[in-house]
């Protein structure tokens, strides 16, 4: 029977690569830092990295590793079981507690993913009697999360509040209604209006719901994410995030909630019922990490700092960048073929980028997406900007010359809709 799936396989394999849609897989020789060294798939040798989740710098930071070093003497490598079974260690319930005080949350339960966390969440809470009031930008977890559940399901434009509010009205008839956000979208940099959702959840009777991945831990004054960056954290009744970006960059997530969600969630949210528990050594490291957020303001602001002199410079060059001011710098290329080969000049030049392109991103909307980071120098952000300038100008220069095909230079293109946003 594998023989003929084989040779359906192979082709749309080679159709992937023919439409400039394949996604390699470099392979880096050292810890995830402001530079790593490439063994495979890529120049040889030390890149600057901007396409890491790693906001704060703290993957490689030396408290975070010494912590996982004395957790690992301490707990043990791995819990070979399920919480409800024997997967509960002390350090898992400090971190729960250390979480929901961290976000002003009455109570937090882990997860060994995100996407576990997001899949986990709408089965358990919505029936068939419910409404689910989704952004059509939200995470690809969020999506799939959804479609677990056997609640309707509304979509509203990606930050579209009057579109929001014509389907909280279409689903005025639910038992329950749950608004569903990314609190920053991931391939865009841009952040939901929270303070406007939870009006709108207050009048149509609705709850909220947050994915908030790529903002805890930097975004808001004290790192405590899109909530508190708008001032909605006592009225945001689910967030979702992940260890995996500026805590730490290792894995595992948490819904912090209240305290009935949680309670209910230990009980019947499947992929915390059937999964192992999240590794000690990851837990013991991410309460590391809490610690270092009480003084990181430093981080912050040098992540901050870091964004602004990125976006200004790419802009003045004549690049179009998403507009905003989240360290997640979308750069607009438009063809995906152009994408992928932008990033290949970048790789040589010392600069690790990554080119999306369908169907992480809509068709027509490839970009190469630049990650910001407390750890990059101001020198390390010239030089990515002027190693852009470089490769734009060759990739240029080939495609007026005829090598590059039939690929055109690609003037700004405007975010589409996507099927569901990747990490």
């Amino acid at each position: 029977m594998f023989d003929s799936v084989r040779d359906d396989l192979r082709t749309t394999l080679d159709e992937i690569r023919a439409a400039g849609l394949h996604k390699p897989e470099r392979v880096i020789g050292t810890p995830q830092s402001r530079a790593v060294a490439v063994t495979a798939g890529g120049r040889p040798g030390e890149v600057l990295n901007f396409c890491a989740n790693n906001y704060l710098g703290l993957a490689d930071h030396p408290e975070v590793v010494a912590a996982a070093h004395e957790a690992l003497d301490r707990w043990g490598y791995g819990m070979a079981s399920v919480r409800f079974i024997c997967g509960t260690q002390e350090v898992h319930k400090e971190l729960e507690a250390r979480l929901s005080a961290f976000l002003g949350q009455e109570d937090t339960i882990l997860y060994s993913s995100c996407f576990d966390a997001n899949g986990g969440v709408f089965e358990t809470l919505l029936g068939p009697e419910d409404a689910v009031i989704s952004d059509a930008l939200n995470h690809a977890s969020i999506i799939d999360g959804i479609r677990l559940s056997k609640a309707r399901r509304f979509r509203y434009a990606n930050r579209d509040l009057a579109d929001l509010e014509a389907q909280l009205k279409d689903a005025s008839d639910a038992r329950r209604r749950l608004i569903v956000t990314d609190g920053v979208f991931s391939m865009d940099g841009y952040v939901a209006p929270l303070r406007e959702i939870c009006d709108l959840a207050d009048r149509y009777d609705a709850m909220v719901m947050v994915d908030d991945s790529h903002a805890v831990g930097f975004v808001g004054p004290g790192g405590r994410g899109t909530p508190e960056l708008h001032g909605v954290m006592d009225r945001v009744d689910i967030i979702t995030g992940t260890l995996g970006k500026a805590l730490g960059g290792a894995s595992g997530g948490y819904v912090a909630a209240r305290a009935e969600i949680v309670a209910l969630l230990r009980q019947r949210s499947r992929p915390y019922l059937f999964s192992n528990t999240l590794a000690p050594v990851i837990a013991a490291a991410s309460l590391k990490v809490l610690d270092l957020l009480e003084s990181a303001d430093d981080l912050r602001v040098r992540l901050a700092e870091n964004t602004a002199l990125f976006r200004r410079r790419m802009t003045e060059e004549g690049f179009d960048i998403l507009p905003g001011d989240h360290a997640i710098a979308p750069v607009m290329i438009g063809d995906a073929g152009k994408a992928g080969r932008l990033a290949e000049l970048l790789l040589e030049r010392g600069v690790y980028v990554i080119g999306f392109s369908y169907p992480v991103v809509p068709q027509g909307a490839a970009r190469i997406r630049v990650q910001l980071s407390a750890a990059h120098s101001t020198q390390d952000v010239d030089r990515a900007v002027d190693a852009f300038v470089s490769a734009r100008a060759e990739l240029d220069a080939a495609t007026a010359a005829g090598s590059a095909g039939s690929v055109e230079p690609a003037g700004p293109v405007k975010p589409a809709r996507s099927a569901g946003s990747a990490g």
